[in-house]
């Protein structure tokens, strides 16, 4: 072998070990912030009862799922800062920040004393944390995608950048893998109590490691190279959002492309489990099992997907995503309850529930602060089974009759609390609440899902075709974004877009499909909220959105 093709043996063998290096590290780092993010997802329930304890069961968990919300919701504007600043200053820099203020924000949820200790300083700091975890991984995603994509050969773009989607399930199994594991050490009641703050502070530990991964990496060559050709004269949100060459693109992404990420993924990771275990009332520890198998699962679904839209396109496998979200979404949330709770099934077959009231004296069973009175005959009929979880059909009567809840051939009737004073009020809904749930006892409504009736071989089957549809969406998606944008505008373009669809529709989606189901009385009504962005991004994707496969990322835009 000569001298020359020694050289290039050895040269290709470090750019290989480099490009397991860039991987890796952005991978790591990636899966850390994902872990933070979703620990609060996941011990929604716990931490509705010590942020928010004096506003009702119900109330507590909208609360809750609100506060979860805020996170998401603050994602465009770190997209716009860290995008900006990535695009400007370089990506590594850039995402060493965002992991920084992802690690210390996590660690602080852990330390915050509860309602009981400080009042509602305590909700108050915590939305505050959320905010900043929010705003952390605004900046991370976009960080970590396109310093990949930028260092990939462009046979392999897909199935690279697919190993930064798959750090979403990666942060998931490793938050429900801790989980459940303090849970077993100090048992479930002392985790409830205590002990729930241990996967918060274990973020310390691997924050220091995060950091000392990426530490390793130098800035990916594309941005080099148009550094060098380009000088400082880039103006990231002019270029992005006013030139309309890249501003139709970022809309064509977020159309086309993110509102069905944010409704797919997370109507078949959150949404799925918040059903279980609010609606169905399976048992928690089962429900964090079953989403632990089909998430361990689903990362390699990602990496496959990924590798296939390298060979037939980014465009018909995302779209194969969102039309198997659209065919499963009522059908499979059906078929769960039936596997799950089999009990509440049967009941709603046979004696279904109706309010028969005055629609006049309805109000929306929604109410985020927890204060509304719900003192009319309807209202407290309603709001017993709205916390119940129980669904129900609406039927009108004459204006003026009294409310009443059939239960089958049994007839519950409410009170009129409108004229009664706060004690009386409460004793009043207290005696229909125990009515109300005396007939649904007595016909078949079950307090919680029986384990030993619950199918989970198929309730496994049916969590994953949401799985599927969700890896098949968002496997190819950070090649497809990577390749719709120019370098010098790369990194704030795709991360608006993304932020938005997965920070607004997405992470709205569990206290918004909650409201739904709670204004319309029906369990499986919220599902529209899911389906209706997805819906819009099939019509989009299938007219606007173009093939980028293969494409080169130092021509794009020029």
């Amino acid at each position: 072998m000569t001298n020359d093709a020694t050289a290039e043996v050895r040269d290709e063998a470090q750019d290989a070990k480099t490009l397991r290096t860039v991987v890796g590290a952005s991978a790591a780092g990636t899966a850390f912030e994902w872990y933070d993010f979703f620990i609060f997802g996941s011990l929604t329930a716990v931490i509705a009862r010590h942020f928010y304890a004096d506003v009702g069961e119900a109330a507590s968990y909208i609360l809750a799922l609100l506060t979860f919300g805020v996170g998401f919701v603050v994602r465009p504007l770190g997209a716009l800062v860290f995008g900006w600043f990535g695009d400007r200053t370089g990506r590594k820099t850039t995402f060493l920040v965002t992991i920084t203020l992802m690690g210390v924000a996590t660690v602080a949820i852990g330390l915050l004393p509860d309602y009981e200790q400080i009042g509602i300083a305590a909700p108050i700091l915590l939305i505050v944390m959320r905010i900043l975890q929010g705003f952390a991984l605004g900046g991370e995603y976009g960080g970590a995608a396109i310093y990949v994509a930028e260092h990939a050969p462009r046979e392999k773009r897909g199935y690279l950048t697919g190993w930064i989607q798959t750090t979403a399930a990666l942060g998931l199994i490793g938050a429900l893998s801790v989980i459940l594991a303090t849970r077993a050490i100090v048992g479930a009641e002392a985790f409830d109590e205590w002990g729930w703050r241990i996967p918060f502070l274990l973020s310390a530990l691997l924050l220091g490691i995060s950091l000392w991964i990426r530490l390793q990496l130098n800035e990916s060559p594309a941005y080099e190279r148009m550094k060098a050709e380009a000088g400082e004269k880039r103006a990231p949100y002019v270029e992005s959002f006013l030139r309309w060459n890249n501003a139709r693109f970022v809309l064509i992404a977020l159309f086309g492309i993110m509102i069905a990420q944010g409704a797919v993924w997370y109507c078949g990771y959150f949404y799925a489990r918040f059903f279980m275990e609010r609606v169905l009332k399976v048992e928690v520890n089962t429900v964090d099992q079953l989403m632990l198998a089909v998430t361990a699962v689903s990362a390699f679904l990602y990496i496959f997907f990924a590798w296939l839209s390298d060979r037939v396109g980014r465009k018909p496998v995302m779209l194969f995503g969102m039309l198997l979200a659209l065919a499963a979404f009522f059908p499979g949330f059906q078929a769960l309850t039936r596997a799950a709770n089999p009990a509440l099934a049967e009941a709603q077959a046979s004696a279904p529930v109706v309010v028969v009231a005055d629609p006049a004296t309805c109000a929306v069973q929604f109410d985020p602060v927890g204060k509304t009175a719900f003192a009319s005959s309807c209202d407290i009929a309603k709001s017993v089974l709205s916390n119940a979880g129980i669904s129900y059909a609406n039927e009108a009567a004459a204006p003026g009759t009294l409310a009443v809840v059939r239960v089958g051939a049994t007839a519950v009737s409410s009170v009129e609390g409108e004229a009664l004073d706060a004690a009386a009020l409460k004793a009043a809904r207290s005696d229909v609440e125990s009515r109300i749930k005396g007939a649904l006892v007595a016909a078949g409504y079950p307090e919680r899902a029986d384990p030993a009736r619950i199918n989970l071989p198929a309730v496994f089957g049916i969590l994953m075709i949401f799985i599927i549809a969700a890896t098949a969406l968002y496997g190819p998606q950070a090649a497809a974004l990577v390749e719709l944008f120019p370098t010098r505008v790369r990194y704030t373009a795709m991360s608006l877009p993304y932020h938005v669809g997965t920070g607004w529709v997405g992470g709205l989606l569990p206290a918004a499909s909650f409201a739904l189901v709670a204004w319309s009385g029906n369990i499986y009504f919220g599902l529209w909220y899911a389906a209706a962005f997805t819906a819009v991004a099939v019509v989009v994707a299938l007219i606007w959105l173009p093939e980028t496969k293969g494409r080169d990322l130092d021509t794009i835009g020029r």
